[in-house]
């Protein structure tokens, strides 16, 4: 399982990739696996806002659907129409070409209540 040291995780599976002010969102390689094969994603599109820890979407695959839960708020500002179009990319290159929202971090703060790759890997090995 892959676990890059770049990103902040949440406790619900989702990664975030900081730069500067902004923020690319997706699942984890241990959430796609758990899952399945994606099917379907479900996705807000750009302008919309979203809060820390609420639902913004859904992901599809064939064992559940499941709500996708941001682990910042801010405003989206791109939407990853290639997983639209082929939903497999979440499985196959979840913290690559799968990712799902590029937000405009609102709080830079809310990052630090994130976990860091250690405290990842100790939620996902229980």
């Amino acid at each position: 399982m892959n676990f890059p040291e770049n990103l902040k995780y949440t406790k619900d599976h989702e990664w975030i990739r900081v730069e500067g002010g902004t923020g690319w969102i997706g699942i984890t390689d241990y959430a796609q696996g758990e899952l399945g094969d994606v099917v379907y994603v479900e996705l807000p599109s750009a302008g919309a806002k979203l809060q820390q820890g609420k639902s913004f979407g859904t992901i599809e695959a064939v064992k559940a659907v499941s709500d996708l839960y941001a682990p910042i708020g801010g405003e989206v500002v791109e939407v990853n129409g290639d997983i639209q179009n082929t939903p497999d990319l979440v499985n196959k290159d979840p913290y690559g070409r799968g990712w799902m929202v590029k937000v405009r971090i609102a709080d830079p703060a809310e990052i630090a209540t994130l976990l860091d790759v250690e405290a990842y890997k100790k939620l996902v090995a229980k």
